[in-house]
């Protein structure tokens, strides 16, 4: 393999020069494409530099590092969720920036060159899967499983660190690739020859190679945790058939998670590889091949999208039967079609190269599989609307965002029972069809799934509500922007538009692509109410504190707790003796009832260790990239001291003292008696301090 040298300083800086910078390049070249990078860089340059300098003035380092090392899922989530939400912000201006460039590109260039166009797709689709999906759904599993089934922590606190630390170690990479270097333009599944070394020779395949690394190994470690936890964790009395239905959902994606993360580490290992030291795995000559590549991917790639919208599906189930005032319509079949998506999964990934080259007899057998995963999903629709049904159906965000996904997850259901048709797959390949339809899938079905669940256990994470108006606001602009961006894109697919498309010939498109470029600024519209909203709740936090807990009438576990939660969750570890717990045992009077004694807990301590082993990772990967190898040696060798020290650590919990479990109940419990219950029709006012009515 040949590398190519820095002539700055080549035993240090790798391969890096001057030019690998965007303010150079923008410098040398200023056309509208280069300024735009130099841009982006910028904004990543001043946001670390505001975020350090805000940290230095309120003195919050020591609060910051109490946040990083510590053991505490629902800290753990909340940071997943946080990363989620700073790596969305990045990856829908970029979509408005490719949105803009294919709407003013029709018989004209536009202002992005092709080679930023193919980066910025590349960049939109790996961040959306990787680092603002598995982020947000793994944060809110994180946060919300434990709850549900009465656990103090997860099975491995320490492995979740770890997992958060190398998500986190990936997404920095994703942003670093702004400042120096370029990112891969082989898109977000990363096929070769296109990152080969032969067609990319740059950063960008190795960037997105060791991104995608760290987030998969990350995942993989969440996977082992949720499923152990759900095993090995639940309260006394929590059956399999007792759990709710996010429970379900969470243990079912923690298995998809275990297998098929692990061909997608092997396809990057092997890809690496061919970059690295010359194998030939995914080349045309010396016995390569590069289906071998697809197969891996996508034997990681469509378990994925499951494991995507089975936690939305889970949301979905918990909000819908909550918001209607009613128990969950056809719970043992909502558990077998989960279930059943979840085998189905590992045997539709086919279809995502009908076109490759594979018999007729094999495309018929993957395209039966694809349509009759549509039927368990149909399950789930007709058992949310029979949920509703003759239900005291209460109109709040949460609630709104459910009843958009059952309307426009069912259109983007037919379309891919279109696209499950070999013959048809032919033709609509590679067009914005795909895209649309994709989108379709995704959008309402995960994005709208995990608002939603942001907006439905906010409180309890933070002990107040979002404001309501904003959210309704936001909520408004997601689904007008959803329709506008990409119902036209259906259009354009049928019509022929290739997607990647970065200049366009056919005028006929053009009013299409104004549509479509005006529904990605109303979808960044949504994304600004959405920060309106948090910056606005944070400043009325005071009026819709909700302690006690309970802001909806929940059913579940989550909601027996104060709000926020204490650090170990439960005083006394409850017993269940249905499928809402809660829910009925509020009916009953046995929830708020003080325990004559508490004793003492543990919980494990904080612990640097994850956090030492996640930055070691990322600096490993950044002198991988770059060829600096002495920065990839001495940081691996600091991954592995942290590791070895770690396993001589002893005393790895603290012990909460009676006292203090006592003193932080008998808080709670006064704050109870202090309240007044809310009836439903106030729980949207200031009136709602958390502790809902009980209706006669």
């Amino acid at each position: 393999m040949q590398t190519a040298h820095s002539p700055i300083w080549p035993g240090v800086l790798g391969r890096f020069t001057w030019h690998d910078l965007p303010f150079v390049r923008a410098w040398e070249n200023p056309t509208a494409s280069e300024m735009i990078g130099a841009a982006a860089a910028s904004l990543v340059i001043i946001g670390f530099v505001v975020t350090v300098t805000l940290l230095t003035r309120h003195r919050a380092w020591g609060r910051l590092l109490e946040w990083v090392t510590s053991l505490d899922h629902k800290k753990i989530g909340i940071m997943y969720v946080v990363i989620a939400l700073v790596m969305l912000s990045r990856a829908l201006v970029e979509a408005v920036l490719m949105r803009m460039q294919q709407a003013a590109a029709v018989g004209d260039p536009g202002f992005l060159s092709s080679d930023h166009f193919s980066q910025l797709f590349s960049t939109h689709g790996s961040i959306m899967i990787f680092f603002m999906a598995m982020p947000f759904l793994t944060g809110v599993i994180n946060y919300v499983m434990p709850l549900q089934i009465g656990a103090r922590d997860m099975a491995f606190p320490w492995a979740n660190s770890v997992a958060l630390s190398l998500t986190g170690g990936g997404a920095i990479l994703m942003m670093v690739s702004l400042v120096i270097g370029k990112f891969s333009t082989g898109g977000w599944s990363g096929y070769p020859p296109y990152t080969g070394l032969a067609f990319s020779p740059d950063v960008g395949p190795d960037y997105w190679i060791w991104a995608v690394t760290l987030g998969s190994i990350g995942s993989t470690l969440s996977g082992i945790n949720i499923a152990c936890t759900i095993f090995k964790f639940r309260a006394p009395g929590m059956t399999y058939m007792r759990m709710p239905l996010f429970c379900w959902t969470s243990l079912c994606t923690s298995i998809l998670m275990i297998f098929a993360m692990p061909p997608l580490t092997v396809a990057t290992a092997l890809l690496a590889l061919d970059r690295y030291l010359g194998f030939h795995f995914f080349t045309n000559d010396l016995g390569g091949n590069m289906m071998n590549y697809a197969n891996l991917f996508w034997l990681f790639g469509h378990p994925e999208v499951y494991i995507l919208i089975l936690p939305a599906f889970g949301i979905y189930s918990e909000v819908v039967s909550t918001f209607s005032s009613k128990e969950l319509y056809g719970y043992v079949s909502l558990v077998l079609a989960t279930m059943a998506i979840a085998v189905l999964s590992f045997t539709v990934w086919l279809h995502h190269f009908f076109t490759m080259g594979q018999s007729a007899n094999i495309n018929a057998v993957f395209g039966i599989a694809t349509m009759t995963i549509g039927v368990p999903t149909g399950v789930k629709i007709y058992d949310w609307i029979w949920t509703m049904f003759r239900g005291e159906v209460r109109f709040t965000v949460p609630m709104l965002y459910s009843l958009a996904f059952m309307i426009t997850f069912v259109i983007g259901g037919f379309t891919g029972i279109i696209l499950a048709i070999p013959p048809l797959d032919y033709v609509f390949h590679n067009t914005l069809f795909l895209v649309a339809h994709f989108h379709n899938m995704l959008i309402p079905g995960l994005l709208y799934g995990l608002l939603a669940g942001y907006t439905y256990w906010f409180p309890k994470a933070f002990g107040f509500r979002l404001n309501e108006r904003w959210g309704r606001i936001a909520f408004g602009c997601w689904v007008a922007g959803f329709y506008l961006a990409f119902m036209p894109l259906y259009v354009l697919g049928a019509s022929g538009m290739a997607r990647r498309t970065h200049e366009i010939f056919q005028p006929d498109f053009r009013p299409w692509l104004y549509v479509a470029g005006f529904g990605a600024l109303v979808l960044l519209a949504a994304l600004a109410a959405l920060i309106v909203q948090l910056v606005v709740s944070i400043r009325e936090r005071d009026a819709n504190r909700v302690f006690a807990g309970d802001p909806w009438d929940g059913r579940g576990l989550e909601w027996s707790t104060s709000a926020p939660p204490p650090e170990y969750n439960f005083a006394v570890i409850p017993h269940v003796d249905g499928r809402d717990p809660f829910y009925d045992g509020k009916r009953k009077d046995g929830y708020y009832q003080r325990h004559v004694a508490y004793g003492a807990i543990e919980m494990p301590r904080n612990s640097i260790s994850g956090v030492v082993i996640g930055l070691g990772a990322t600096a490993a990967s950044f002198g991988l990239v770059w060829h600096m190898w002495w920065l990839a040696g001495l940081s691996m060798q600091l991954v592995l001291s942290a590791l070895i020290a770690r396993s001589f650590v002893r005393g790895s919990h603290r012990t909460i003292s009676a006292a203090e479990v006592t003193a932080t109940e008998h808080r709670w419990h006064a704050a109870l008696d202090a309240d007044r219950p809310t009836p439903r029709a106030c729980e949207l006012s200031q009136r709602n301090t958390g502790l809902a009515e009980i209706p006669a």
